[in-house]
């Protein structure tokens, strides 16, 4: 193995330490080197350092200070009016008589010096780029961001926003998912992470520059505020801290720029698979409470421990949260269907038509009449997205049978599972006994049983009626009633189809309550009189005439 120059120079300082008689000329020939270099491990145990090779003379360096003066110059030129590599060259034959160099050759000439000219002109005008170590006093300051995730919701792959408030003292935070960045969910993270932590910041919570807070950047940190949220901000008793926009900004609030990316990194990957949003921030605030024994990079105790020290410097709750839905009052078109944020959803068929109050949360959507909530609809995000609810439609299937086997409505029913094999049963043997017409209006009469009763018990009756070979929704009404009269306890959905209900014996005849009405005996009693009451259509004389 070849030595180093070091290893080198140690083993002739030893060779010449353990025999002092032994020559430079005889350590040369030993070692394979030249006796200058023996002299030198002689001298010092440190090699001297490589010299530097003088510059190799080019064909280009007459033209080096002409194509610098152009490079400078495109400093101050407008972007798209810069030296190319192809104009240089023709500028300094057409100038300078100077065409020794190959075009090859000047490229990569102006490709390094262009960079080197852009420092040097930035040298003394800049800022050193580097950062200074803060403190962050107990429940004075917190950061607030939002970051992308992507989650698996009801079998659909969804780009979804997180939402992050974490303290600066104690690193304590809190995550929640919204179906998106809108005010709303903005709104709505806050008073979520106020009432996790039972109380406000005191001095400041420093964001970057999302639209939900500012409309208009201007010069500094001067924003201009939207109207909510500063009404928002003054009902908490809070003020902002608007960083500065892009990289540089991301700076001042480090911390939470970190921890997004950390918490999707440790529980959201793999993509996590829930029903709803619900389900999923009910998971994270699990997650939030389990990571108070986390201890932060250069802290000697955990979150928790500092949290309950900062708690107490916390600016206490007001009485009531803010409400940070928005309400609007669209017009229902003919489709019983609102339209807000170019989203469709659907509402009970009565109020086409007519404006309807709404409620547009972070995650949801309430539609009101009056006091009393007539449909709710989880949040939707993509343009021209549409959720209809197969309940809110049964009235003009009444009267349309022939919509139900088309409708988006039904589509939903059966992709959620509540319109479920029992129900397609029960529509076939319906047509087959009844006709398409007949048998579909038997089955929107057993749909709208489902305002009044539990749906488990219904499908118990209807698994009863389709024994019995009674496909009507009379029959369906009876045996659910003697169901919940029956059964203590309400089976599951799935175990209609399979399970018997104990009080349907078999080959049992149930007859219809409507073929009962037509098989009552005939009434054969006279008619009441109404000869009295003639003398009431009589008129009376007046006084005086004959």
């Amino acid at each position: 193995m070849r030595l180093s120059r070091a290893e080198l120079f140690a083993h002739i300082r030893r060779d010449k330490r353990l025999d002092p008689d032994l020559s430079q000329r005889a350590l040369a020939e030993k070692y394979g080197v030249h006796r200058r270099t023996v002299r030198q491990a002689l001298l010092s145990a440190v090699p001297p350092p490589r010299k530097t090779p003088k510059p190799r003379v080019t064909v280009l360096d007459p033209a080096k200070d002409w194509i610098d003066a152009m490079l400078r110059a495109d400093l101050a030129a407008p972007r798209k009016h810069r030296h190319t590599a192809r104009r240089i060259q023709q500028r300094l034959a057409q100038e300078y008589g100077f065409d020794q160099a190959s075009y090859s050759t000047i490229c990569y000439y102006v490709g390094k010096r262009r960079l080197e000219i852009a420092v040097e002109a930035r040298e003394g005008h800049e800022h050193l780029d580097g950062m200074v170590p803060q403190v962050h006093l107990p429940g004075k300051e917190a950061e607030v961001d939002f970051a992308d995730v992507w989650v698996r919701l009801a079998g659909e792959l969804t780009k979804c926003h997180l939402f992050t408030l974490r303290l600066s003292y104690s690193g304590r935070a809190v995550h929640r998912v919204f179906a998106s960045q809108a005010q709303e969910s903005f709104l709505e993270g806050h008073v979520i992470a106020f009432r996790v932590l039972g109380g406000v910041p005191t001095r400041h919570i420093r964001y970057d520059n999302l639209k939900p807070a500012v409309k208009q950047v201007c010069t500094g940190r001067n924003r201009v505020e939207s109207e909510r949220w500063v009404t928002f901000r003054s009902h908490y008793g809070f003020d902002a801290f608007y960083c500065m926009p892009g990289k540089d900004g991301a700076h001042e609030k480090g911390g939470v720029e970190q921890e997004g990316g950390r918490f999707r990194r440790t529980h959201l990957v793999p993509v996590v698979e829930v029903d709803s949003l619900d389900d999923l921030n009910e998971r994270l605030a699990e997650v939030d409470e389990a990571e108070n024994d986390r201890v932060l990079q250069g802290k000697l105790t955990s979150i928790g421990f500092n949290f309950t020290a900062e708690q107490e410097e916390l600016a206490p709750l007001p009485v009531d949260d803010f409400e940070c839905g928005l309400t609007l009052h669209p017009k229902v078109d003919r489709s019983s269907r609102i339209t807000v944020r170019q989203c469709h959803y659907s509402v009970p068929a009565r109020f086409i038509g007519h404006h309807v109050r709404i409620l547009l949360r972070g995650n949801e959507l309430l539609v009101f009449d009056r006091r009393h909530v007539v449909a709710r609809h989880p949040r939707l995000t993509k343009r021209y997205g549409y959720r209809d609810v197969l309940d809110h439609y049964l009235e003009i299937l009444l009267a349309k049978p022939g919509a139900l086997a088309g409708s988006t409505a039904l589509d939903a029913a059966r992709r959620s599972g509540t319109f479920t094999e029992v129900h397609e049963a029960f529509w076939a043997a319906a047509r087959a006994a009844h006709g398409d017409a007949a048998g579909t209006r038997a089955l929107i009469e057993v749909l709208l049983l489902h305002r009044r009763m539990d749906a488990a018990t219904i499908q118990l009756g209807m698994t009863a009626a389709l024994r019995a070979g009674a496909a009507t929704a009379d029959v369906v009404a009876v045996e659910a009633r003697r169901a919940a009269q029956n059964t203590p306890e309400t089976p599951a959905a799935g175990e209609a189809d399979d399970e018997v209900p104990p009080w349907v014996e078999p080959g049992a005849q149930i007859v219809s309550l409507t073929a009962r009405r037509t098989q009552l005996p005939e009434d054969k009693r006279p008619l009441p009189s109404v000869d009295a009451y003639d003398q009431l259509l009589s008129r009376r004389q007046p006084k005086g005439t004959a």
